[in-house]
Protein backbone atom coordinates (compact mmCIF):
# COMPACT_ATOMS: atom_id res chain seq x y z
CA UNK A 1 0.00 0.00 0.00
CA UNK A 2 1.35 3.42 -0.94
CA UNK A 3 2.06 6.03 1.71
CA UNK A 4 -0.60 8.81 1.49
CA UNK A 5 2.11 11.34 2.33
CA UNK A 6 4.29 10.30 -0.61
CA UNK A 7 4.01 12.98 -3.36
CA UNK A 8 3.35 10.44 -6.14
CA UNK A 9 0.28 9.11 -7.91
CA UNK A 10 -3.01 10.57 -6.75
CA UNK A 11 -2.21 11.09 -3.09
CA UNK A 12 -4.12 14.02 -1.49
CA UNK A 13 -0.88 15.90 -0.85
CA UNK A 14 0.22 15.52 -4.48
CA UNK A 15 -3.16 16.63 -5.81
CA UNK A 16 -3.16 19.63 -3.46
CA UNK A 17 0.30 20.58 -4.71
CA UNK A 18 -0.83 20.40 -8.34
CA UNK A 19 -3.83 22.61 -7.57
CA UNK A 20 -1.64 25.21 -5.82
CA UNK A 21 0.68 25.31 -8.84
CA UNK A 22 -2.19 25.60 -11.34
CA UNK A 23 -4.18 28.28 -9.49
CA UNK A 24 -2.10 31.37 -8.63
CA UNK A 25 -2.70 33.10 -5.30
CA UNK A 26 -4.69 36.32 -5.12
CA UNK A 27 -3.16 39.69 -4.26
CA UNK A 28 -4.46 40.86 -0.85
CA UNK A 29 -5.54 44.17 -2.42
CA UNK A 30 -8.23 42.33 -4.37
CA UNK A 31 -9.86 40.55 -1.46
CA UNK A 32 -12.27 43.37 -0.46
CA UNK A 33 -13.57 43.67 -4.02
CA UNK A 34 -13.95 39.91 -4.43
CA UNK A 35 -15.82 39.77 -1.13
CA UNK A 36 -18.10 42.61 -2.27
CA UNK A 37 -18.93 40.82 -5.52
CA UNK A 38 -19.61 37.58 -3.66
CA UNK A 39 -21.85 39.40 -1.17
CA UNK A 40 -23.79 41.13 -3.96
CA UNK A 41 -24.26 37.80 -5.72
CA UNK A 42 -25.53 36.24 -2.48
CA UNK A 43 -28.05 39.06 -1.94
CA UNK A 44 -29.32 38.76 -5.53
CA UNK A 45 -29.71 35.00 -5.07
CA UNK A 46 -31.55 35.44 -1.76
CA UNK A 47 -33.95 38.08 -3.13
CA UNK A 48 -34.66 36.64 -6.57
CA UNK A 49 -33.94 32.96 -6.10
CA UNK A 50 -31.86 33.12 -9.27
CA UNK A 51 -28.42 34.05 -10.47
CA UNK A 52 -26.35 31.38 -8.74
CA UNK A 53 -24.30 30.54 -11.84
CA UNK A 54 -23.86 34.20 -12.81
CA UNK A 55 -22.84 35.10 -9.27
CA UNK A 56 -20.27 32.33 -9.09
CA UNK A 57 -18.90 33.31 -12.49
CA UNK A 58 -18.63 37.00 -11.53
CA UNK A 59 -16.89 36.16 -8.26
CA UNK A 60 -14.44 33.77 -9.96
CA UNK A 61 -13.69 36.31 -12.72
CA UNK A 62 -12.99 39.03 -10.16
CA UNK A 63 -10.70 36.73 -8.19
CA UNK A 64 -8.87 35.79 -11.40
CA UNK A 65 -8.31 39.46 -12.17
CA UNK A 66 -6.35 39.87 -8.93
CA UNK A 67 -4.22 36.76 -9.44
CA UNK A 68 -0.57 37.06 -8.43
CA UNK A 69 1.36 34.19 -10.06
CA UNK A 70 4.82 33.11 -9.01
CA UNK A 71 7.57 34.47 -11.26
CA UNK A 72 11.27 33.60 -11.55
CA UNK A 73 13.64 36.42 -12.62
CA UNK A 74 16.23 35.46 -15.26
CA UNK A 75 19.82 34.82 -14.09
CA UNK A 76 21.17 38.06 -15.55
CA UNK A 77 22.75 41.03 -13.81
CA UNK A 78 22.73 44.65 -14.93
CA UNK A 79 19.27 44.47 -16.50
CA UNK A 80 15.84 46.00 -15.95
CA UNK A 81 12.90 43.60 -15.85
CA UNK A 82 9.35 44.30 -16.97
CA UNK A 83 7.35 45.66 -14.01
CA UNK A 84 4.08 44.26 -15.39
CA UNK A 85 2.41 41.77 -17.70
CA UNK A 86 1.06 43.37 -20.85
CA UNK A 87 1.96 44.69 -24.28
CA UNK A 88 4.75 47.16 -25.04
CA UNK A 89 2.82 50.25 -26.16
CA UNK A 90 5.71 52.66 -26.76
CA UNK A 91 9.49 52.74 -26.72
CA UNK A 92 10.67 56.33 -26.77
CA UNK A 93 13.17 58.87 -25.46
CA UNK A 94 11.42 61.53 -23.36
CA UNK A 95 12.02 63.76 -20.33
CA UNK A 96 11.10 61.93 -17.11
CA UNK A 97 8.13 63.21 -15.11
CA UNK A 98 9.15 65.87 -12.55
CA UNK A 99 7.87 63.82 -9.61
CA UNK A 100 10.69 61.30 -10.12
CA UNK A 101 13.22 64.00 -9.28
CA UNK A 102 15.51 62.99 -12.15
CA UNK A 103 17.38 65.46 -14.38
CA UNK A 104 15.10 66.82 -17.15
CA UNK A 105 17.25 65.47 -20.00
CA UNK A 106 15.40 62.90 -22.16
CA UNK A 107 15.91 59.23 -21.24
CA UNK A 108 14.64 55.94 -22.66
CA UNK A 109 11.08 55.04 -21.61
CA UNK A 110 9.28 51.73 -22.11
CA UNK A 111 5.50 51.79 -21.63
CA UNK A 112 3.57 48.57 -21.00
CA UNK A 113 -0.21 48.57 -21.47
CA UNK A 114 -2.29 46.20 -19.35
CA UNK A 115 -5.66 45.04 -20.64
CA UNK A 116 -8.39 43.88 -18.27
CA UNK A 117 -7.29 40.27 -18.93
CA UNK A 118 -3.67 40.77 -17.86
CA UNK A 119 -2.22 40.16 -14.41
CA UNK A 120 -2.48 43.54 -12.70
CA UNK A 121 0.13 43.25 -9.97
CA UNK A 122 3.33 45.22 -10.48
CA UNK A 123 6.83 43.93 -9.80
CA UNK A 124 10.15 45.56 -9.02
CA UNK A 125 12.27 45.91 -12.17
CA UNK A 126 15.65 45.90 -10.37
CA UNK A 127 17.42 45.01 -7.15
CA UNK A 128 18.08 48.08 -5.07
CA UNK A 129 16.58 50.67 -2.76
CA UNK A 130 13.47 52.86 -2.94
CA UNK A 131 14.50 56.52 -2.97
CA UNK A 132 11.10 58.17 -3.41
CA UNK A 133 7.39 57.42 -3.85
CA UNK A 134 5.17 60.17 -5.27
CA UNK A 135 1.43 60.00 -5.96
CA UNK A 136 -0.02 62.46 -8.53
CA UNK A 137 -3.78 62.90 -8.97
CA UNK A 138 -5.11 63.21 -12.50
CA UNK A 139 -7.76 62.19 -15.02
CA UNK A 140 -8.64 58.74 -16.34
CA UNK A 141 -7.87 58.74 -20.05
CA UNK A 142 -7.43 55.45 -21.89
CA UNK A 143 -4.05 54.12 -20.74
CA UNK A 144 -2.94 53.27 -24.28
CA UNK A 145 -2.80 56.98 -25.17
CA UNK A 146 0.65 58.53 -24.96
CA UNK A 147 -0.61 61.59 -23.05
CA UNK A 148 -1.84 59.27 -20.27
CA UNK A 149 1.74 59.38 -18.94
CA UNK A 150 1.32 63.10 -18.21
CA UNK A 151 -2.41 63.56 -17.56
CA UNK A 152 -3.63 60.44 -15.74
CA UNK A 153 -3.62 59.62 -12.06
CA UNK A 154 -0.30 57.91 -11.33
CA UNK A 155 2.16 56.76 -8.71
CA UNK A 156 5.90 57.09 -9.32
CA UNK A 157 8.65 55.12 -7.60
CA UNK A 158 12.32 56.07 -7.94
CA UNK A 159 14.80 53.23 -7.42
CA UNK A 160 18.56 53.13 -7.08
CA UNK A 161 20.08 49.84 -8.19
CA UNK A 162 22.83 48.07 -6.31
CA UNK A 163 25.18 49.38 -9.02
CA UNK A 164 24.11 53.01 -8.47
CA UNK A 165 21.85 53.47 -11.52
CA UNK A 166 18.51 55.21 -11.05
CA UNK A 167 15.35 53.73 -12.55
CA UNK A 168 11.85 55.19 -12.38
CA UNK A 169 8.69 53.10 -12.57
CA UNK A 170 5.27 54.76 -12.80
CA UNK A 171 1.89 53.08 -12.25
CA UNK A 172 -0.73 54.87 -14.35
CA UNK A 173 -4.49 54.49 -13.90
CA UNK A 174 -6.48 53.94 -17.08
CA UNK A 175 -10.01 54.48 -18.33
CA UNK A 176 -11.44 51.85 -15.96
CA UNK A 177 -8.78 51.89 -13.25
CA UNK A 178 -9.82 53.83 -10.15
CA UNK A 179 -7.36 52.61 -7.57
CA UNK A 180 -3.58 52.39 -7.46
CA UNK A 181 -1.98 50.38 -4.66
CA UNK A 182 1.72 50.85 -3.84
CA UNK A 183 3.22 48.86 -0.96
CA UNK A 184 6.73 50.33 -0.75
CA UNK A 185 8.07 53.45 0.97
CA UNK A 186 11.36 55.34 0.72
CA UNK A 187 14.19 53.40 2.28
CA UNK A 188 12.84 49.94 1.46
CA UNK A 189 15.34 47.42 0.08
CA UNK A 190 13.74 45.58 -2.84
CA UNK A 191 14.53 42.64 -5.11
CA UNK A 192 13.88 42.38 -8.83
CA UNK A 193 10.67 40.49 -9.54
CA UNK A 194 8.99 40.96 -6.15
CA UNK A 195 5.44 42.29 -6.12
CA UNK A 196 5.11 45.86 -4.91
CA UNK A 197 1.73 47.14 -6.12
CA UNK A 198 -1.51 46.74 -7.98
CA UNK A 199 -3.70 48.73 -10.38
CA UNK A 200 -7.34 47.77 -10.63
CA UNK A 201 -8.53 47.17 -14.21
CA UNK A 202 -7.03 48.53 -17.48
CA UNK A 203 -3.85 50.50 -16.87
CA UNK A 204 -0.26 51.21 -17.87
CA UNK A 205 3.20 51.08 -16.33
CA UNK A 206 6.06 53.29 -17.59
CA UNK A 207 9.70 52.48 -16.89
CA UNK A 208 12.29 55.28 -17.18
CA UNK A 209 15.79 54.01 -17.83
CA UNK A 210 19.19 55.65 -17.36
CA UNK A 211 20.68 57.26 -20.46
CA UNK A 212 22.77 54.74 -22.36
CA UNK A 213 20.54 51.76 -21.51
CA UNK A 214 20.00 49.28 -24.35
CA UNK A 215 16.28 48.50 -24.78
CA UNK A 216 15.65 44.82 -25.55
CA UNK A 217 11.91 44.88 -26.33
CA UNK A 218 9.87 46.19 -29.25
CA UNK A 219 6.45 47.80 -29.61
CA UNK A 220 3.77 45.13 -29.70
CA UNK A 221 5.83 42.59 -27.76
CA UNK A 222 4.22 40.82 -24.82
CA UNK A 223 5.95 41.15 -21.46
CA UNK A 224 5.86 38.95 -18.38
CA UNK A 225 6.27 40.94 -15.17
CA UNK A 226 9.38 40.00 -13.24
CA UNK A 227 10.75 37.82 -16.07
CA UNK A 228 10.97 39.70 -19.38
CA UNK A 229 14.13 41.81 -19.74
CA UNK A 230 13.22 45.35 -20.83
CA UNK A 231 16.74 46.70 -21.12
CA UNK A 232 20.40 46.30 -20.25
CA UNK A 233 21.77 49.03 -18.00
CA UNK A 234 24.89 50.98 -18.99
CA UNK A 235 28.17 49.53 -17.75
CA UNK A 236 28.91 51.44 -14.51
CA UNK A 237 32.62 51.35 -15.35
CA UNK A 238 31.93 53.29 -18.53
CA UNK A 239 33.64 50.63 -20.64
Amino acid sequence: MSDPDTPTGLSPRHVAGLVREAIPPMHPGGRPLVAAVALAATVVRAVSGRGTAAGLLATAATAAFFRNPHRVPPPRTGVVLAPADGTVATVSVVPPPPELGLPPAPVPRVSVFLSVLDVHTQRMPVDGRVLAVEYTPGVFLSADLDKASEDNERNAVLLETTGGARVGVVQIAGLLARRIVCEVVPGDEVAAGETYGLIRFGSRVDTYLPAGSVVEVAVGQRTVGGETVLAALPDPSGV
